[in-house]
This record gives C-alpha cells, sequence and structure tokens, in this order.
C-alpha cells in the first residue's frame, strides 16, 4: 500500500498515536508523517504508506498555513494553554494598530527560539521530557520562514491570526514573542493546520472515518499518489532501456533543460526514480529508485 492520507488530526493525541492508530487499522507498519502537530493542535496531518515514505522529506518544501487563537496578557511556561502561568498583564492599552505593527517584526526570515517545552532533543532526550524532569533548557535559535501573517479577527483579549510558514517554525514561540513584542505576554490558545502544501483540510478526512474504510475495505479511496508532493518537477518517461539502466545506479544522458530534478516514470506510469543533474558529468543519475523492469 503505497500512497498518502490526508489525515484530519484531532485535538488531544499525539502525531505519534495517530500513526500508530493509522498501522492497527490498515496493517501497514509502513508509515511515516509529514510535519508533527503538538497534542492540543489539529488539522492536516499528511501520512506517508509504504514506499512513499521515502518522498516525506519533499513534503518539507511546502509552506505550511494555520488558524492560530492566541490569547494576550497570560502569559505560560510552554507558551501554550497547557503551560503554567508565569505572567498577567492588562490588555486594555492594545489596539489593532499596535498589533499589526509588531507582527511587522516577525514576517520574512527571522531567528525564532524553539519552546524550552518541544520535541527537539538535546542529549537523545526531548526537551519537554527533560522539563519534566526539571532541567529546563532553552533551545538553540534557528532561521525560519513567515511569509504571511494576518488579522483574522480580534476581540480582546483573543487574537486570531492566519500564518503562512515554512517548515520548523514554532507558532506556540510566535505567540510567545508577539506576545513579548506587544509588552503584555501571550499564549497559544488553540492551533488548526489548515494546509500543508498540495494538502488542505477540507479534503481531509477524521481518523474515525478511515476506521469505517478500514472495516469496509475501501482505505485506497482516500489515498492520494506519492508523487503528488513532486508536482514541481519536471516528469519524462524513460524507456525500458533506460529503466534498466536507472536499475543499474548508472547515469542517464537527458534532454531536460534548466531543470536540476527530474520524476522519472516508466511506459506504465509507475514512478521509477528520482533523478538528479550532475553538472560535473552533464549527466542525470538516480537519488532514489522505487521500480524498474527486469
Amino acid at each position: 500500500m503505497d500512497g498518502i492520507l490526508n489525515i484530519n488530526k484531532p485535538p488531544g493525541p499525539t502525531s505519534f498515536a495517530i500513526v500508530a492508530q493509522l498501522r492497527r487499522l490498515i496493517k501497514e507498519k509502513r508509515i511515516g508523517h509529514g510535519g508533527t502537530l503538538d497534542p492540543l493542535a489539529s488539522g492536516v496531518l499528511p501520512l506517508f504508506l509504504g514506499r512513499a515514505t521515502r518522498l516525506v522529506e519533499y513534503l518539507h518544501e511546502y509552506p505550511k498555513t494555520y488558524l492560530a487563537n492566541i490569547t494576550l496578557g497570560i502569559a505560560t511556561d510552554t507558551y501554550d494553554a497547557e503551560g503554567r502561568v508565569v505572567a498577567t498583564v492588562d490588555v486594555a492599552r492594545i489596539t489593532r494598530e499596535a498589533i499589526i505593527q509588531a507582527l511587522s517584526q516577525f514576517e520574512g526570515v527571522i531567528t525564532q527560539t524553539p519552546p524550552s517545552y518541544s520535541a527537539i532533543k538535546r542529549h537523545g532526550q526531548p526537551l519537554y521530557a527533560l522539563a519534566r524532569k526539571g532541567l529546563v533548557l532553552e533551545a538553540n535559535p534557528r532561521q525560519v520562514t513567515i511569509s504571511r501573517l494576518a488579522i483574522v479577527d480580534f476581540q480582546p483579549p483573543l487574537l486570531t491570526l492566519e500564518i503562512e510558514c515554512g517548515t520548523g517554525t514554532y507558532i506556540r514561540s510566535l505567540a510567545n514573542d508577539l506576545g513579548r513584542e506587544l509588552g503584555v505576554g501571550a499564549h497559544l490558545a488553540n492551533l488548526v493546520r489548515t494546509s500543508y502544501g498540495p494538502f488542505c483540510i477540507n479534503d481531509a478526512v477524521s481518523p474515525s472515518q478511515m476506521a469505517v474504510a478500514a472495516e469496509q475495505g475501501k482505505v485506497s479511496a482516500f489515498m492520494q499518489p506519492p508523487d503528488v508532493v513532486l508536482a514541481s518537477w519536471l516528469a519524462v518517461t524513460l524507456t525500458e532501456e533506460q529503466e534498466k539502466i536507472i536499475g543499474f545506479g548508472q547515469q542517464l544522458s537527458i534532454e531536460a533543460g534548466e531543470a536540476k530534478r527530474l520524476r522519472a516514470y516508466g511506459h506504465d506510469g509507475r514512478l521509477i526514480a528520482l533523478l538528479v543533474l550532475d553538472d560535473m558529468a552533464g549527466a542525470w543519475k538516480p537519488s532514489k529508485v522505487f521500480s524498474t523492469c527486469s
């Protein structure tokens, strides 16, 4: 079973718990998710099955869109509603204009420090596990990209933002940093991932729907092809002789204009391999091979 399921994760379970549930339901061990959602977060969670797991890394090249509810005036140690309140400030003076001005500091390529309560590992253990043991460590700052920040609603103290960002961005950190910029503190109250690359929440299916589909043997009805995450790559169709050459790990000479990456298909439409250009040799070499003719 090779393909991608667009799951609508409910708030509560971890992303790994959703993966474990699907493994039990459809009896497929090879399942990986394309981007962790915090337990309280919900929304789009693409699950890659079978050989499609080898394509997870390419999903990370796409932007994600979130709808975030941020409570101004209350800061917590985890930067979300589960944490311990560490500061409370009146937000009566905060205007929509002040928020717009503060948000401008967080657009583009910025340096962001992930929460101390996160899945980032230090000494082989997640930071949240160390924090629960009393060892609260600050994560290393990283560069992230936030391409769009739009105010959807502002009913003090609740601010609703639509956010488009790149991989590695922590919306919890954004909420905390925004509160600090406004001088009142803040935390993330609720988060929904509404899209991730080609996957949208309107097309996502719930775990309960997948359970019914598994009982009826209709999981394939919700399966999307693995190459949906490769839509921006130039596609080429190989001859049977070229398939054999790829199977031996050898390079090919293909005219592909300015392209640097190719998705290669067999004459029957199967995804055969991913090819990358070897500039020195002026030829295409396989970076991943999925299947070839014998």
